[in-house]
């Protein structure tokens, strides 16, 4: 009969536990009457787990290139069942008590999450560091982000439609792989749901393999980098907006504000401020178009709307006319230095023209080599049938990768035509 649910394990190193893990969840499947597997996803074992999960009823697959992530990666794809659900051979999730994530997933939903925080976290079964600190934040900012609505970003208990993660096309190597299945699921729109589980302390005798502060690291960073929005645009924003305004305010001439007079030295700090926000906004605006064209994120319309608006063409008039603004403020500033003949000028009426003509002329170049920049992204790869196809199948191959294939680059431009 057809596998209705494999329940896949992590391990590495774990002998004084997995194998009263593999018992656990066999007991679960004969229980609820389930027709399922248990594949333990060996990393490297060297203290005899692979033999343990065997004797205890486990199909053990090799994932020899290390890493949480690529674990997970080799069981998923070993598993035969419909659904999965993964969890750590700790010993501290209970496999005996998983009906409420199969009952999710027979009802429909595509990633059913554990949360530790609903369900109960016995003493000393996290770090203080990791309940207060670690979780709460990365999960309130994945949130925040995404949209999503899961309270739990990492906890290790989870159960998804097989088919419907394998499409999200995982690559996160290391612990961030529970990170980036959430976000994936969100951003695919996926039907995720959340039921309580609880936590208790693991039954090693060893040191966990998580690394409080590198893996906390690696989990930022990766929310980080699938939102350009938080990194780049919001931020570059901010800083253009503070930047333009003290700058138009301070090029009339000096502001006292409560005792404190602002001058050109603030003129040049907020030149400063707006050409690193519009480098900023112009990153996140390039790494979207960037991440969307090879897949990583789904099409955001209002990224694509401003790539159809500014062309090549047009942002190339657009850095054309801000570089002559500029050049014509440093010309000005120039006949001012020869009426004076080329000798000493006062910086606090020189700067106000030369500080806004010299970013005036950095964010032109800024934009020439964005516009550059964006259309060599916008590039499409257009893919012809496969060389081995058999006549009359290229409609059906196309696309699907299957034997060897040539890849042609064209323009947006050449395809819109």
């Amino acid at each position: 009969m057809p596998l209705e649910l494999t329940i896949v394990m992590p391990c590495l190193n774990e002998a004084e536990t997995v194998a009263a893990c593999v018992t656990k969840a066999h007991r679960f499947l004969d229980r609820r009457g389930i027709v399922g597997e248990v594949v333990v996803a060996d990393n490297g074992s060297s203290d005899g787990s692979q033999e343990l999960a065997i004797a205890a009823g486990a199909r053990v697959v090799d994932a020899p290139a290390r890493g949480y992530g690529n674990a997970l990666i080799a069981g998923i794809r070993a598993a035969q069942g419909q659904f999965v659900i993964m969890g750590d051979a700790d010993d501290s999730y209970d496999f005996t008590a998983l009906d409420s994530f199969v009952d999710e997933l027979r009802g429909g939903a595509e990633l059913v999450m554990g949360n530790r925080f609903r369900g109960g976290i016995a003493p000393g079964a996290m770090p203080a560091l990791h309940r207060y600190l670690g979780n709460p934040v990365l999960s309130a900012l994945g949130r925040r982000f995404f949209g999503s609505d899961v309270g739990d970003f990492h906890c290790g208990l989870r159960g998804f439609r097989r088919d419907a993660i394998l499409a999200l096309s995982l690559q996160s190597t290391g612990m961030e792989f529970a990170s980036e299945m959430v976000v994936k699921a969100t951003l695919a729109r996926l039907k995720v749901t959340e039921v309580p589980t609880t936590l208790v302390p693991d039954g090693r005798s060893r040191p966990p393999h998580i690394r409080s502060w590198s893996d906390g690291w690696r989990h930022l960073r990766f929310l980080l980098l699938y939102s350009p929005r938080w990194m780049f645009l919001l931020p570059g924003m901010t800083l253009m907006v503070a930047g333009l305004v003290a700058g138009a305010v301070l090029t009339v001439g000096p502001v006292t504000l409560g005792g404190v007079t602002f001058d050109v030295d603030t003129l040049v700090a907020a030149g400063a401020a707006l050409v690193i926000g519009f480098q900023a906004v112009l990153f996140g605006v390039l790494t979207k178009i960037y991440a969307v064209e090879e897949g990583f994120l789904p099409p955001d319309p209002h990224v694509e709307g401003l790539v159809r608006a500014v062309t090549l063409e047009r942002g190339l008039a657009i850095g054309a006319v801000t570089g002559a603004l500029g050049v014509a403020g440093l010309v000005s500033s120039l006949a001012h230095w020869h009426l004076h003949h080329f000798g000493q000028l006062d910086p606090r009426h020189s700067l106000r023209v030369v500080v806004p003509s010299a970013v005036a002329l950095v964010m032109s170049c800024e934009i020439v080599f964005a516009s550059f920049f964006a259309s060599v992204l916008r590039i499409r790869r257009v893919r012809t049938s496969p060389l081995t196809a058999a006549p009359g199948d290229e409609s059906e191959n196309r696309g699907q990768g299957v034997g060897l294939e040539r890849t042609v680059r064209v323009p947006e431009e050449e395809r819109a035509r």
